[in-house]
């Protein structure tokens, strides 16, 4: 597969000074007044601008389909009188942000849907400060590992397949933490020590 190496120099760097500039809303830039489905969506897509948009036309990374099935499945309080207001729009954007590595059941535990406003606001300042920190870590890292693909005298399609694999691996046992830990929430605590007792394969 070949890369076309200016372009993957070029994306990198605007990627972090990207990353570097961005911070979801605070609480007090989330509107607050009620917005209907339609302005909700133009919101989210808005203040979520990182996310890379679906491969297919057809599909949308933030629908009111999925919106309407978090408030279903109650994720999330559900709207006033089909009005969204801050508290609405701060859980989704946690949960938009969460899904991104986490099952919808996991990231329910992570997010109970019965806090009050000011529970929501706390909660929401601290889950807007975790990401911005490690948003820059993350690019960082990401930097260190492609000083390779800034270099053109480096530059090979190993390199930029290497920085991929990396990616995916980070995503991937920063997942499997996340599981182990958000599914020990209210475990019996004698019961999984008793597995590990039993030789019980999985960490």
């Amino acid at each position: 597969m070949l890369y076309d190496m200016e372009l993957i120099a070029h994306k990198l760097v605007r990627w972090e000074n990207f990353i570097h500039s961005y911070r979801l809303p605070r609480w007090e830039e989330i509107p607050d007044f009620g917005l209907y489905m339609e302005q909700v969506v133009v919101f989210l897509s808005d203040a979520l601008c990182f996310m890379p948009a679906p491969e297919s036309p057809k599909e949308r990374l933030i629908s009111a389909a999925a919106i309407n099935n978090y408030v279903r499945l109650r994720l999330m309080p559900a709207p006033v009188k089909k009005r969204y207001y801050r508290v609405h729009l701060a859980y989704l954007l946690m949960i938009f942000t969460l899904k991104q590595s986490l099952s919808i059941r996991d990231v329910q535990r992570l997010t109970p849907a019965d806090l009050s406003s000011e529970q929501v606001e706390a909660v929401y300042a601290d889950y807007a400060e975790r990401f911005r920190r490690i948003a820059l870590l993350f690019t960082e890292q990401t930097r260190n590992a492609a000083q390779g693909m800034l270099c053109p005298e480096q530059n090979t399609d190993a390199t930029v397949s290497g920085l991929a694999v990396m990616g995916a691996l980070v995503s991937a046992f920063a997942r499997i933490l996340a599981e182990k830990i958000v599914r020990l929430q209210g475990a019996d605590t004698q019961a999984v020590l008793a597995l590990e007792e039993q030789g019980e394969p999985r960490v």
